[in-house]
């Protein structure tokens, strides 16, 4: 064999991309040791108390429970972790209850889950709580009806909701030794990423400092009115963390003024900005003192300005809770919120596709089971369940890796079954396995199902006494549920296996088109929080393209090849934003107003560009030309609007 000829053999031997992304370890994430002490406490104290009260079912069913408060942890705020896993917990609860009412009932049991598929489906299109309590309900009925549980059927629900209140408790118990908020350093940490920002301006780091500069103004927003929801008008620290906030958005705005015009600026500003970040997270009064070199254009005008304001509000100890300027609007009462959710959630066609294709698969998995005796068949549907959750990226790469992962869990478990007997062994035992949970979950999907298989099926074990012979039928069971979602659940849903990427950006193009209207028509140029609350939606907007394409690329060819064409336009949308807000802030400093019929071309072209991406798949190059005063106010924008049409463009 020639070495060209080994060569390619070990290129052919070689796992795809797709799959060795999902693989390989997110060795940059950091383990949460607090979080991996919480879960051994948590998962092993409760078995304690059931051995010795000679009642191990029942501490099964806590630390049951407790594992599904450590899984829906994740949130930093302490009343987002509050929510993280007290709701989820009363889905459980009422998930296990169903289950209990079904046990052993048939078909009785097979409609019973589809139906409980059908919401949980439903429920995990609404948000991020709303998603592990859809998972917990599903989970747990799925449990419930594959398991006997302790008589009478209120003792398994209150277990469970035992222990996921116990890990709430131990969440909790660091919460008076905090001495800052998690909304002011996240505050704080939006000023650091506008610094860098800043200095970025001009050079080749700016793309990536304002996608870091994204993220953090939508987890900061999110911190604080998921917090305000509840307090606003009641909490200072609250208004005045908002004003802070809020104020940050005219220098984010001027970034741009700056930076298109390739201007870099003097390492003071930055500077002063970072010193902001710090009054910020050490909550500092007074009068501010900046030094900062003199304005020399309007783009460097309009950074001067928005600086000096930023400095004054940051420094301000109480800011009028009335006189707020609330760019994303305020929260609606509960009530209206929780009808307004629910109407869209019934009206959503995403909704009920992504609701029927979960039923579907969990209809077929427990039918499956049910007419052929496979023991503890539960575990197929609760393979169903894992792999077909929303939030993990792709279907595909989750079945393999969830194949991948269940087989790692079971070489673990495997020795533990067959050589610890049921007894107090099993509690040092469990405070191993519990801690691996939190600590290989932030490395990848795999590996915290390798983490969280050998803890279920310890605690089942507990309940069933079947020892070292679950091993083997619970990796057929993980194959068989894989194999149900690969195609009831992804072959038999084109939207699964197609690049979703280009309406999502021809929405957020269309968007844009608006964002020139509000910034530029005559009569609109002065509503300046309807123009940052659109800005702040089409950012939105293109971070959910962004998500949407980082899912696509970890799937199989072709989609994984058709969505990595797609980056150098979102790239370029990206841009057209910057520009447009660039060109409304020169104009804000002194530049003349661009001619409305230049920003109705523009506005015309960038329709044409999303009514094309929205007819086709295939990209393109079209050139264009845009005429206009290649001094004026709006001419960066236009060279970006070329840009993106002759980077990518539909077929016409």
């Amino acid at each position: 064999m020639t070495d060209t000829e080994a060569a390619s053999g070990r290129r052919r031997a070689t796992p795809p991309p797709w799959l060795l992304s999902g693989l390989r370890p997110q060795s940059s994430t950091p383990i949460a040791w607090a979080a991996v002490l919480r879960a051994s406490v948590s998962l092993a104290a409760p078995l304690a108390v059931g051995f010795a009260l000679d009642r191990p079912a029942y501490g099964a069913l806590v630390s049951m429970g407790a594992l599904s408060g450590v899984i829906g942890d994740t949130a930093d705020a302490y009343r987002m972790r509050i929510l993280n896993i007290a709701v989820p917990q009363l889905f459980g609860a009422l998930g296990i209850m169903l289950g209990t009412l079904v046990y052993g009932t048939g078909w009785a049991a097979v409609a019973a889950l589809t139906l409980v598929g059908l919401v949980s489906g439903m429920m995990s299109t609404i948000g991020a709580v709303a998603s592990v309590s859809g998972l917990l309900l599903l989970l747990n009925a799925v449990v419930g009806a594959g398991l006997p549980m302790p008589e009478p059927w209120w003792v398994a629900p209150l277990l469970l909701t035992v222990g996921g209140l116990f890990v709430l408790a131990l969440t909790l118990l660091a919460w008076p030794l905090r001495r800052k908020l998690p909304e002011r350093v996240a505050v704080a940490g939006t000023y650091l990423a506008v610094a860098d920002l800043l200095a970025a301006a001009g050079t080749h780091a700016y793309e990536d400092q304002r996608h870091a500069v994204t993220q953090s103004l939508n987890t900061s927003y999110d911190l604080i009115l998921a917090r305000r929801a509840r307090y606003h008008g009641r909490s200072n620290a609250m208004v005045r963390l908002l004003a802070q906030l809020n104020v940050v958005i005219p220098l984010v705005e001027a970034a741009p003024a700056v930076h298109v015009r390739r201007l870099t600026l003097p390492d003071e500003i930055p500077a002063a900005v970072r010193e902001l970040a710090a009054a910020v997270e050490e909550s500092r009064t007074g009068r501010p003192e900046l030094t900062l070199p003199a304005p020399d254009s309007p783009a460097t005008r309009a950074v001067d300005s928005a600086l000096r304001h930023a400095a004054v509000v940051v420094h301000k100890a109480d800011p009028d809770p009335y006189n707020v300027d609330d760019r994303l609007g305020r929260p609606a009462v509960l009530g209206v919120r929780i009808r307004r959710t629910t109407r869209d959630v019934l009206l959503s066609g995403a909704s009920w596709r992504y609701g029927l294709r979960l039923a579907l698969c969990i209809g077929l998995a427990q039918a499956l089971t049910s007419l052929i005796p496979v023991p503890r068949s539960y575990w197929v549907a609760l393979t169903v369940t894992f792999v077909l959750k929303p939030d993990f990226g792709s279907v595909f790469s989750r079945a393999v890796l969830r194949s991948v992962g269940t087989a790692a869990g079971l070489v673990i478990a495997a020795p533990v079954l067959a050589a610890v007997p049921i007894g107090w062994w099993d509690v040092p035992v469990m405070v191993v396995l519990a801690a691996l949970i939190p600590a290989l979950t932030a490395k990848g999907y795999a590996f915290q199902t390798a983490a969280i298989t050998p803890v279920i099926l310890l605690l089942s074990d507990l309940l069933n006494h079947q020892g070292f012979h679950l091993v083997w039928p619970r990796f057929l069971d993980s194959l068989i549920g894989c194999a149900i979602v690969l195609v009831a659940g992804y072959l038999l849903w084109p939207e699964s296996w197609h690049v979703r990427i280009g309406h999502r950006l021809a929405d957020a193009v269309t968007d844009i088109a608006d964002y020139v209207a509000y910034a530029f028509e005559p009569g609109r140029s002065g509503d300046h929080a309807e123009r940052v609350r659109a800005r702040r939606r089409i950012y939105r907007d293109l971070s959910v393209v962004r998500s949407e394409f980082q899912r696509a690329l970890t799937e199989p060819p072709p989609v994984g090849t058709r969505a990595a064409a797609w980056w150098p336009l979102v790239v370029a949308v990206e841009r057209i934003v910057d520009a447009t807000t660039a060109a409304r802030v020169r104009v804000n400093h002194g530049a003349p107003e661009p001619p409305p019929a230049e920003v109705a071309e523009v506005q015309r072209q960038l329709r044409e560009l999303a009514d094309g991406i929205r007819a086709s798949e295939v990209l393109v190059e079209v050139r264009t030309e845009l005429p206009g005063d290649e001094e004026g106010v709006l001419a960066p924008l236009r060279q970006e609007v070329a840009a993106a049409r002759a980077i990518a463009s539909p077929q016409p």
